[in-house]
């Protein structure tokens, strides 16, 4: 299989297993979505949509949010794990918004990367899930599936973005970017993974990847 077969190969694999494709978080729009991401940081999806309907019942735009304090926000968020640092992000974007935007999430990552702790990924999520703006952002399931797929070096989640928007056409980015998350969640796990199961990694594989696999495998039996 050439790159561009693999490629394509993955689209429509992911496309046939995920026609229809939920958004992880919950959110009802661009602000509720921005602070969902901020706070799912080193936490876990289900986690952040137990906590939101807490938070977002007290305030659900910035001008109810920067009504509590910081503690409050905290003490709600707590949970979710990294609340210290979560909460200022959240009171500290919140007064920004109103401050320089009206209230208003703006459309573009380089303006939502200057927000206290909004990184590349979380504002490239925003754009692409609230606004449908072409974007990629990766997590650790893109990192580690563009790896196993030898589409990438896996040096760092900077390089698996430059070569997923070069490798993959820029109208399939927002769709598959999730796609790639549930099929990493279901399929391609980092812990428990069975490879015949995984039909992208067994077809497109990289090869010390499946001999890792068969190797480790072999020792289990042992």
């Amino acid at each position: 299989m050439t790159k561009a077969e693999k490629v394509q190969f993955v689209i429509d694999t992911l496309e046939e297993i995920y026609p229809e494709i939920p958004v992880p978080l919950d959110h009802k729009d661009p602000y509720t979505l921005l602070i969902a991401v901020l706070m799912s940081a080193q936490s876990t999806d289900v986690r952040v949509n137990q906590i939101t309907p807490l938070l977002f019942k007290k305030a659900d735009n910035p001008y109810d949010m920067v009504k509590l304090s910081v503690d409050e926000i905290r003490e709600i968020i707590k949970p979710v794990g990294l609340s210290p640092m979560k909460a200022k992000g959240i009171y500290g974007l919140s007064k920004i918004l109103i401050e320089e935007y009206n209230g208003i999430v703006p459309k573009n990552i380089e303006a939502l990367e200057t927000f206290p702790a909004v990184g590349h990924k979380t504002a490239s999520v925003v754009v692409s899930q609230a606004f449908g703006i072409p974007a990629f952002p990766v997590d650790t399931h893109i990192h580690r599936l563009m790896y196993r797929w030898n589409l990438t070096n896996g040096k760092n989640v900077q390089q698996t973005e430059k070569d997923a928007k070069r490798l993959f056409p820029k109208e399939v980015w927002n769709r598959l970017h999730l796609q790639i998350i549930w099929y990493g969640r279901e399929y391609s796990p980092a812990r428990g993974w069975n490879l015949d199961k995984d039909i992208i990694t067994k077809t497109i594989g990289r090869k010390s990847v499946i001999k890792a696999y068969e190797d480790n495998k072999k020792k289990i039996r042992k």
